[in-house]
């Protein structure tokens, strides 16, 4: 890595390049483009006799990645004790079977060297994340290869050092960041950082935000179009790379930065104040979760309870299924932290080939499937694995007489599917009460709508159920046939489409009209560039990532609910997404000029 910051470069023409917000804020600066180490290893078979000491030296190479990742939350658990959460997390998985018995098993089995026995093992772990429908866990391989990355550099002697002394603070560019780099970043000599690969979601991007570290992942060859030395813009706000830029850009970025800051000044205003409209009309403003650690973001931002519990994380945090005391603590906890606001926690959605491989002795065996979106998953794997399931309702229920617990079903298609799993819920009821444990009988039962099929009965169901929830990620897929992880298609990926509208309205109406409330959860509720459609669509509840709920709350308190519902309407009668946007830019632009007059979105 070359860190030579003064040597003279040839200035290339100013250029524009897109990624992913990591993290957001604006910096400009000198670049150190940090290269990776260069792959590939020996590999070479095992004398006879020599697979036990590969076997201890692999270990040993185990114990040393371990070690330096203690040492690492040892030095920041002081002034970052949110952040090395995810440390904690690595530290754990370290020791992973998937990693460790697999590797060890290819030793022997195979009779190769450690490193050998490692990449394979880690190329069979990368072929079942691949299949996993979830975007988000699908992006949590990125974990594994890290800590993978960790051991095979103790076995290789080759481990990589941060860049540090700089003599002048620099934006770092790579190819990727562990999140244990991205806390080492936390000095005044780094600005900000570029990558190749990452996302909005990932546990490098989560660490830069908590940090305030601006960041742009995603930028699709960057370690070649920039050289060290080169000045950068880094747009974090908005996920944007200006390479060469001239003074006068350099200058109109850090106003916007500057004038973006005194705007999240502003928010701040906002997290305590009532979520209602000019004319009184309230809105619940909830947040979506996946780790308790997020309660006190919760709490932070002003939200009115929790929409959206991803519980399944839980269960990819263990080398082992959580037994019902464990989920019962974690639930307990939760829902007393939050009393009276409601906790809403959706039931394991995950499939279960991936449950499987993460927990190879849980006793759970299933082939891969080949379009496991469409498989077994959500609340048909629950209805199949029914111990697993009733262990866990065991615990929600048991929870539920510690605060407004809301148990929320993921995936329904069908009024069959619903009386089926209804079915298993009354009868952990009545064990439950034949046990004398205590819990709250009439503990809400509300399902996801995420598949069309549940859209056309939507009026259906309702009757049957005590909430609607709408999770428009998986809706909008299933509707439009897009899969958002295909690079091909992703760009087809479109919330504001006519059939995503109605869809959403419909099942408002539906649920209305049976007198239940309707909620959504998906990325829409907290993009302030959709949110007025949704709040003009008369949903009850908004569930959002926590630090958009102060933004979405700004925009509700400056609206009448008179506009909002004349938008709404005028959006369903569209034929096509260019109208749609057309209509809401001109719309946010009119009403929001402060905020929207030079949105790009549209």
């Amino acid at each position: 890595m070359d860190t030579a910051l003064d040597k003279p470069l040839e200035l290339g023409e100013p250029e524009t390049l897109h990624g992913i917000s990591g993290s957001p804020g604006i910096v400009v600066g000198k670049v150190v483009v940090f290269s990776p180490l260069a792959e590939g290893f020996i590999r070479y078979r095992l004398e006879e006799g020599a697979a036990s000491k590969e076997e201890q030296r692999f270990l040993a190479a185990v114990a040393q990645a371990e070690q330096s990742l203690i040492s690492l939350r040892q030095q920041f658990e002081g002034d970052l004790a949110d952040t090395v959460a995810i440390v904690d997390s690595h530290i754990r998985m370290v020791r992973d079977r998937m990693i460790v018995e697999q590797s060890l098993n290819l030793i022997r089995q195979k009779q190769i060297n450690a490193e050998w026995a490692l990449d394979l093992s880690l190329r069979l772990i990368k072929k079942k994340f691949d299949h996993i429908a979830d975007d988000y866990i699908r992006s949590r391989f990125a974990d594994v290869e890290y800590v993978a990355q960790l051991v095979a550099e103790q076995l290789t002697g080759q481990g990589r050092s941060f860049p540090a002394g700089f003599a002048e603070p620099v934006i770092v560019v790579g190819e990727d960041f562990s999140p244990e780099d991205t806390i080492r970043m936390h000095t005044d000599k780094v600005l900000g950082f570029l990558t190749e690969k990452g996302g909005a979601t990932s546990h490098t991007a989560i660490v830069a935000r908590s940090l305030g570290l601006p960041a742009v992942v995603g930028v699709a060859d960057i370690t070649q179009l920039c050289r060290t030395g080169d000045t950068v813009i880094l747009d974090g706000y908005n996920g944007r790379v200006c390479l060469h830029p001239t003074m006068d850009q350099q200058q109109l970025h850090l106003e916007y930065d500057r004038q973006h800051r005194a705007f999240s000044d502003e928010m701040s205003w906002y997290i305590h104040l009532a979520s209602e409209t000019v004319d009184g009309l309230r809105m619940r403003l909830s947040a979506n979760i996946e780790i308790p650690d997020e309660l006190e973001s919760v709490i932070y931002y002003g939200a009115n309870g929790i929409g959206l519990f991803r519980s399944e994380f839980g269960y990819f945090q263990r080398r082992q299924l959580p037994s019902e005391e464990d989920l019962f603590t974690v639930y307990r906890d939760m829902v007393a932290a939050l009393s009276p606001q409601p906790v809403t926690i959706r039931t394991l959605d995950v499939g279960g080939d991936k449950l499987a491989a993460h927990l190879p002795n849980s006793g759970l065996h299933f082939a891969r499937e080949r379009n496991p979106a469409l498989g077994l998953r959500s609340i048909r794997f629950s209805l199949r694995e029914q111990d697993l399931f009733i262990t866990q309702l065991r615990a929600l229920l048991r929870a539920s007489g510690h605060g407004r617990l809301r148990i929320l079903l993921p995936l329904i298609s069908s009024l069959n599917e619903l009386r089926q799993t209804r079915a298993v819920i009354d009868k952990v009821m009545e064990q439950l009460t034949q046990e004398g444990i205590p819990f709250n009988a009439e503990t809400e039962i509300g399902i996801m709508i995420e598949v069309p099929s549940a859209v056309v009965m939507a009026d259906t169901l309702a009757a049957e159920v005590d909430f609607f929830s709408i999770g428009t990620n998986d809706l909008i897929q299933y509707a439009l046939a897009i899969d958002r992880g295909n690079e091909y298609v992703a760009s087809m990926y479109d919330p504001l489409h006519p059939a995503v509208l109605r869809m959403i309205s419909q099942t408002i109406e539906a649920g209305h009209r049976q007198g239940i409330e309707v909620s959504l959860c998906g990325e829409m509720a907290g993009d302030v560039f959709t949110a007025p459609v949704l709040l003009g669509l008369g949903l009850d509840e908004l569930s959002m990532r926590p630090s958009a709920i102060p933004h979405v709350k700004r925009l509700l308190r400056h609206s009448t609910f008179g506009r909002l519902t004349a938008l709404a309407k005028q959006l369903l009668g569209c034929g096509d997404s260019s109208e749609t946007k057309a209509l809401l830019k001109q719309y946010l632009a009119d009403n929001y000029p402060d905020q929207f007059a030079d949105n790009e979105r549209a």
